[in-house]
């Protein structure tokens, strides 16, 4: 017994030696190729891409983890208490490697023949997860232990463990414990129940098989084991253990829902940082300020949601976007889930018709819809015409049809169907560029063609504004006469003959030229083409920002068939706004490290304080040579760098034209095609429609001093928005939903009157300076040079108060 009894003694010794010998072998042959431990001092785990507000609201989350690191400090201790029973019970007493659990895992190969657990210490899972593979195998095994070995000589257990809870992966694409509160409770793990941390803690083992939303059974068994362990090892008291075992498993799926409605912003600021940063704008954990303010942008998406819903709605119902007639309730409560919410407008199936409106099914159940909200729904025939008024619901609906309903504040549902017809919102700081809201479409969820970034269209009208503001920098007045009259032209460009016309087919003979802008005259612009010539002409629009080969060179120039986006005309509208400045869009302010290091500040080319007083082009400074937007692979600033110079934007038109040609598009506002815009009871706004031809583009463009607005609306293919449709149906309630909102409670901000300016009283049928007692004079603003002579001065070779030839200043007939 005893021979026996120092066999076995020797041959556990025999064992343990061996053991240590090949230990010490596997370190001698591995530890060359160790990675260092000291690298996770320093580690950057995968953080995902965050766009703001301005204000600090989030707009958007890019990444393919989920992830929000946490510090040790902050994490519950109760937590730590329940991930410790379930993964590591001795994870305070070991050195990274538990002996018990490798000698169960071994015991467990020799009965079966393969590797069933790990026997895995936190440490050992350290190991693994930032150095190594999951492959099963000895040679892994052994070096995921002499890693731990290590990492336990060189930082904390509080250490370990803040690496652990950070880089595990939780299921449901949520990486670490904080991402996998917020996705499976919408909090925070520091305001989660024991129950639900106990839950979470279950996770790391097989966040597949555990999941609480794919298998609620097992993660509620797994979680009550979690509880139970921990009552055992007196972590947690009994009334403790009692009260969370009953609790139900509540989790639901939660994603980051974002505070601000931009989908289109933080597309453009996303694609502006993977410009930037390459493929590690998604995991660099970078917090991106924008220039957008939350407020204004949730105006800007109502405004352009609310216009395209009545303009749609003005044009009749185009009946159910299907019918589902004869299925079974669950067939039509499955074909719901199919079907997307686009743009508040959700979709519903209507299970009965009655005289007091519909009886539907949505996704929470059975609703009312109201005849009143109905009653709208004129049968759709062509965009010119509609059938007869609805005189009872089951004029517009059957039982089956799938139908759209808008939610009111009060949960009532509205009767309404998703428009067809598109429109784009860009709104712009005249003084430095900033992009204060954009909408590029009625919904993101159906298309993320982004309509006022990309939609190159026919501007129309609202493209006149380029052409005067050449014509006043060329020695033209606002009093210039100008022959509104037909005229026949043989363009070498065009290659046809050309019958140009005014909206209306009628011709005014010689008018002024701040009444050819606001009565949106088309012979006047294209005879100040013609006299200023298309070189010329292109020559001097192109300054503001567009592209020549997107200008035409005939005379179609100027009735605005340039195709250009909204965001070009804002741009270039902008020095209408700001007093003669060139600016250029940009979109994000701020560029922050996941350490709230900053990287970037934007610094925009920007109107001089106080520059607007002043006229004449000013030279370009040094620092307009800075350019907001990144090229590709651009590498992030240093954190702390110098604050930079300012940079001061360019003048490219007289101060004096813009403050003439302002005056000029205030009374398009006053007395022209925006008079709408008068029911905003605000002095400082000027403006101009545009409405292509057979009215396939209609817009608005319109200002003051603080915001540089452009509305865009048409079909995204062409065609025509109706007969009676216009820029002052169609785009300037938009525009006017908007500025109201945003200018609300804000006083006149004008542009100050510029040295060289001058108000003198002029003779409306002539053009010249009004004598005393010459009936209708009215007062008319002046370049100082370009002072028109007396009505009773004797000229020759020009026109009254025009530059033009006087063969032009008499009405023509050319038919």
């Amino acid at each position: 017994m005893i021979r026996l009894l120092k066999f076995f003694g020797w041959s556990i010794v025999a064992v343990f030696c061996g053991l240590l010998l090949g230990l010490s072998g596997a370190f001698l042959y591995l530890s060359p190729g160790l990675p260092s431990v000291e690298a996770l001092r320093s580690i950057q785990l995968q953080i995902p891409l965050r766009v703001y507000s301005s204000d600090n609201k989030l707009i958007a989350e890019f990444g393919e983890m989920r992830r929000t690191p946490i510090r040790f400090a902050d994490i519950p201790p109760n937590f730590i208490n329940a991930l410790l029973s379930a993964e590591d019970d001795n994870f305070a007493n070991h050195y990274g490697v538990d002996p018990s659990s490798l000698m169960r895992a071994a015991t467990q190969l020799v009965k079966s023949g393969h590797i069933q657990s790990g026997g895995s210490t936190i440490t050992m899972q350290v190991a693994k997860n930032f150095f190594l593979t999951s492959e099963r195998s000895f040679s892994r095994k052994t070096t995921e232990i002499l890693l731990a070995l290590q990492i336990e000589r060189q930082l904390t257990k509080d250490e370990i463990l803040e690496l652990y809870v950070n880089k595990i992966y939780l299921g449901n694409r949520a990486y670490g414990i904080e991402a996998a509160a917020q996705v499976y409770y919408g909090k925070s793990i520091r305001d989660v129940s024991l129950a639900q941390m106990a839950m979470i803690a279950g996770l790391p083992k097989a966040p597949s098989r555990f999941n609480p939303l794919a298998n609620p059974a097992r993660s509620k068994e797994r979680r009550d084991w979690i509880l139970g362990r921990m009552y055992k090892l007196g972590k947690i008291t009994e009334a403790d253990y009692t009260t969370a075992i009953n609790e139900p498993l509540n989790a639901s799926y939660h994603v980051p829902t974002p505070e601000v409605n931009a989908p289109y912003i933080a597309e453009m600021a996303r694609a502006e940082m993977v410009g930037r940063y390459g493929s590690d704008a998604y995991t660099e954990g970078f917090r991106v300020t924008t220039t957008v303010p939350s407020n204004l942008q949730e105006m800007a998406n109502t405004a352009l949601h609310e216009g395209l819903m009545t303009y749609d709605q003005r044009h009749g119902y185009r009946g159910p976007e299907s019918r589902l007639p004869g299925k079974a309730r669950e067939a039509w409560a499955t074909e719901l889930t199919k079907q997307r919410t686009i743009s508040s407008l959700e979709p519903a199936i209507v299970t009965q018709v009655d005289k007091t409106g519909l009886q539907v099914l949505t996704r929470t159940g059975e609703e009312h819809v109201g005849w009143d909200s109905m009653k709208w729904a004129r049968p759709f025939l062509n965009t010119n015409s509609m059938g007869a008024n609805p005189k009872q619901p089951s004029d517009v609906a059957q039982v089956g049809d799938l139908i759209r309903v808008q939610r009111q504040p009060d949960n009532s549902l509205k009767f309404s169907q998703i428009p067809q017809a598109q429109g784009a919102l860009v709104s712009l700081d005249p003084q430095n560029g900033a992009i204060r809201s954009l909408v590029g479409g009625f919904a993101f969820e159906q298309s993320n063609y982004n309509r006022a970034m990309q939609a190159k269209r026919q501007p129309g009208s609202s493209f006149k504004p380029f052409v005067y503001s050449a014509a006043l920098d060329n020695g033209y007045t606002a009093a210039s006469l100008v022959n509104d009259a037909p005229i026949v032209f043989v363009d070498e460009y065009l290659d046809k003959v050309w019958r140009p016309k005014n909206d209306t087919n009628t011709f005014l003979g010689p008018i002024r030229l701040r009444e050819g802008l606001y009565k949106s005259r088309n012979l006047v612009s294209i005879r100040l083409v013609q006299a200023l010539g298309i070189d010329r002409t292109i020559d001097y629009i192109s300054k503001f920002g567009f592209n020549k080969q997107d200008l035409p060179r005939n005379l179609s120039l100027a009735l605005g068939t340039a195709t250009l986006t909204p965001m070009e005309i804002a741009t270039g509208w902008s020095t209408f706004a700001n007093g003669g400045y060139k600016i250029s869009p940009y979109i994000i302010d701020k560029i922050e490290s996941r350490n709230g290091d900053t990287l970037f500040v934007a610094n925009p080319p920007s109107v001089p304080q106080g520059a607007a007083v002043t006229n004449g082009i000013a030279a370009p400074t040094d620092a307009q040579a800075f350019t907001v937007n990144a090229t590709p692979g651009e590498a992030p600033a240093a954190p702390g760098t110098a604050p930079q110079t300012p940079a001061v934007a360019e003048r490219i038109v007289d101060g004096r034209t813009t403050y003439i040609l302002n005056s000029m598009l205030e009374d398009v506002i006053k007395l022209g095609t925006g008079r709408r815009a008068l029911a905003l009871g605000r002095s400082d706004i000027a403006g101009k429609t545009g409405t292509t031809n057979e009215s396939k583009d209609a817009w608005f463009s319109g200002y003051n001093a603080d915001y540089v607005t452009t509305v865009w609306t048409g079909f995204d293919q062409p065609e025509s928005l109706g007969k009676r449709e216009f820029g002052g149906t169609v785009a300037l309630p938009i525009w006017m939903n908007y500025m109201a909102a945003a200018l609300k409670d804000k006083p006149p901000h004008t542009q100050p009157e510029p040295e060289g300016i001058l108000s003198l009283r002029v003779d409306p049928v002539s053009g010249r300076a009004a004598s005393p007692g010459t009936p209708g004079a009215y007062f008319e603003l002046f370049k100082a040079e370009d002072t028109p002579p007396s009505v009773n001065e004797l000229g020759n070779g020009n026109a009254p108060g025009s530059p033009l030839p006087a063969d032009e200043a008499a009405p023509i007939d050319l038919f």
